[in-house]
């Protein structure tokens, strides 16, 4: 077994957190996983992993060898994708990961992004913004669609690409289903009308629930939804399904515009407008992945198309 295999395994485990978990995720059997993990400890003659009956969690030991088996493998990566391709057709892989509410922007990058460029392989993570930040940190993922305004408001080593920027809207049943599907309001309602209203909310660790806690907090309203989740699914069918109401930001209000039953209604006082926008690793040398995927990310063209998915927007700044 080559000493890449088994940091793709180490790696694998690092995400997943659980050997069964990390062993599928890599096709093969636990025992497998299990003798390669055992094997790069004996390599370097310390533990790796803390072992109970179950994962515990990498040795202060082992998270130095991870973040070195990590760079290893993106050098390999990078010297593979110069070596199989060119930059007009690059090759190779590229993960991007995507905030929940910004999934559905970042699955139609992915297939613009495959369309021009067959030869990448792509691969698109729901996670949220600190697993984004951390998986760009760490070079476990290449680029990320999130909340721009987390990385412009420290300092970071990641560079922002913004996309557009989203408002937020109060789904509710329609009272008259439009024939054509979800239809978007004409007046728009207050956040201070939203907080009486039994709520389908994202549970508190998730940024885009830090958004509407504090546009609730503006106006000095502390709100306890009736529903919490972690499922950006749950949102809408929660509404369909019962007297309940939810908050969505405009890039989901997209993907149920073909339930007639809905009614998305802008909210103001206050206008709550957050850039949303890809964040990368700065680097003097970015793979020939890297590049295309770049160029597509600020082409007006894709701009335009992806604005037209995410409601009622303001101009990329």
């Amino acid at each position: 077994m080559s000493l890449f295999t088994s940091f793709r395994y180490l790696v694998a485990l690092h995400r997943e957190k659980h050997f069964g978990r990390a062993a599928d995720a890599c096709h093969i059997t636990q025992p497998a996983l299990s003798n390669a993990i055992r094997a790069l400890e004996e390599e370097f003659g310390t533990a790796i992993v803390k072992r109970g009956r179950a994962f515990e969690s990498f040795t202060p030991e082992g998270e130095l060898i991870f973040i070195s088996a990590q760079r290893m493998l993106h050098e390999q990566e990078l010297l593979q994708q110069t070596l199989k391709g060119h930059s007009e057709q690059p090759v190779g892989a590229l993960t991007l990961g995507a905030v929940p509410s910004a999934e559905p922007i970042a699955a139609r990058f992915a297939g613009h992004l495959h369309a021009l460029y067959p030869g990448l392989k792509l691969t698109v993570r729901s996670m949220s913004s600190p697993e984004i930040e951390a998986g760009l940190e760490e070079l476990s993922v290449d680029i990320g669609l999130g909340y721009s305004d987390r990385i412009k408001s420290r300092p970071s080593k990641l560079a922002v690409m913004n996309q557009y920027t989203e408002r937020y809207f109060l789904l509710r049943r329609a009272s008259n289903p439009a024939k054509s599907g979800l239809r978007i309001a004409d007046r728009p309602t207050s956040w201070s009308i939203a907080s009486r209203l039994p709520l389908c909310l994202l549970t508190p660790e998730m940024h885009n629930r830090t958004i509407v806690d504090a546009s609730f907090k503006k106006i000095g309203i502390c709100v306890q939804p009736a529903i919490q989740t972690n499922s950006i699914l749950t949102l809408g069918l929660t509404v369909l399904a019962g007297e309940m109401y939810s908050i969505l930001p405009g890039a989901l209000v997209s993907v149920l515009r073909g339930y007639s039953e809905l009614e998305a209604v802008p909210l103001v006082d206050p206008d709550v407008l957050t850039p949303i926008g890809f964040m990368f690793a700065k680097s003097d040398r970015p793979s020939n992945a890297m590049r295309a995927t770049l160029a597509l990310a600020n082409d007006p063209e894709w701009l335009t198309q992806a604005m037209a998915h995410v409601g009622l927007l303001e101009p990329r700044q």
